[in-house]
């Protein structure tokens, strides 16, 4: 028995990363539908604001003393991750789910990998193969598909906003390698509470001006169960899986951590269509091309035999 039980934790410490990739899709995944409700009694920005300022305020209250993990020179890329990994991303994706559906924004996630893959040629000089670039292609061409099809099963949504979600997944892919390049040496919760340090501030200062105090918002049909919503979102979705996901990019490569896109789109089509959200065999068919793309961007080079 106790050999087991060694053999069991030797087996969970090598294959973690895959318990953290799967945890992170089911609650990503959930994530645009909990977005898609705050939206019900929220504007993008007022929901942005204070899910930033609740997940700040409870990653304070558990992981304060991790700031100390940050030295001086590495404040600026922690300061920077946060912006771009957490900031920009939470109001692109609210404003993007004011007119399509929270299915096609956990799909149209599924394109991080890919533009990871770029930022990490151009910005850290990480070389790809031939077959990631083939799957750079077909995942773009999927997503354009995918956005095509859409429009014309909800003729009365505006699918330029599809644009904020892709522009989301680029500062998502800049922040994986930025994680990756820069702050190894820096504790998973070190880097999620510094984020949340360095861009609380400019969310209580344009909370005010979003006019979520006003008496309209307050006592408005949907505010507590927006609120309800936003605050599963933030702690679930926000404080665990951040800390979570920078374990993951530590634990792996930046690329691999963004895999996590694989299994998003099924969690999140099944909450879409929970919420009768349409959802087409095009549809399908153009998500499956992103994926394929997907795989190809992850996919190893197999080593030649040498006779």
């Amino acid at each position: 028995m106790p050999f087991l039980h060694f053999k069991m934790i030797a087996l969970t410490e090598q294959n973690r990363k895959w318990v953290y990739l799967i945890i992170l899709s089911i609650i990503w995944g959930t994530s645009y539908i909990l977005i898609k409700k705050g939206l019900e009694g929220f504007t993008p920005i007022q929901l942005g604001s204070v899910r930033i300022m609740i997940a700040g305020i409870l990653l304070f209250a558990i992981g304060f003393k991790s700031l100390r993990t940050i030295s001086r020179t590495e404040w600026k890329w922690v300061a920077l991750s946060g912006f771009i990994g957490s900031f920009f991303p939470m109001f692109l994706f609210a404003y993007a789910e004011t007119e399509i559906d929270s299915s096609i924004a956990a799909i149209l996630n599924s394109l991080v990998p890919l533009f990871t893959l770029f930022v990490g040629l151009f910005a850290f000089g990480i070389s790809f193969t031939k077959n990631q670039l083939l799957g750079v292609l077909v995942g773009l061409l999927g997503a354009g598909f995918l956005i095509f099809f859409g429009k014309g099963v909800n003729p009365n949504q505006n699918y330029w906003y599809a644009g904020f979600v892709i522009l989301a997944t680029i500062c998502y892919a800049c922040n994986a390698n930025i994680i990756k390049s820069k702050l190894q040496n820096v504790s998973p919760m070190g880097i999620a509470v510094g984020n949340f340090a360095s861009i609380i501030l400019p969310a209580i200062i344009v909370l005010p001006f979003s006019g979520f105090f006003s008496v309209t918002v307050v006592n408005g049909k949907f505010f507590w169960s927006s609120l309800g919503y936003i605050l599963i979102l933030c702690i679930i979705g926000t404080c665990i899986a951040k800390v979570m996901f920078n374990r993951l990019v530590q634990l792996s490569s930046a690329v691999f951590s963004v895999s996590v896109t694989y299994l998003i789109p099924i969690v999140g089509i099944f909450w879409g269509m929970l919420d009768d959200e349409k959802f087409t065999l095009q549809q399908f068919g153009a998500s499956l091309l992103i994926l394929f793309g997907v795989y190809l961007v992850n996919k190893k080079k197999t080593p030649r035999k040498t006779s």
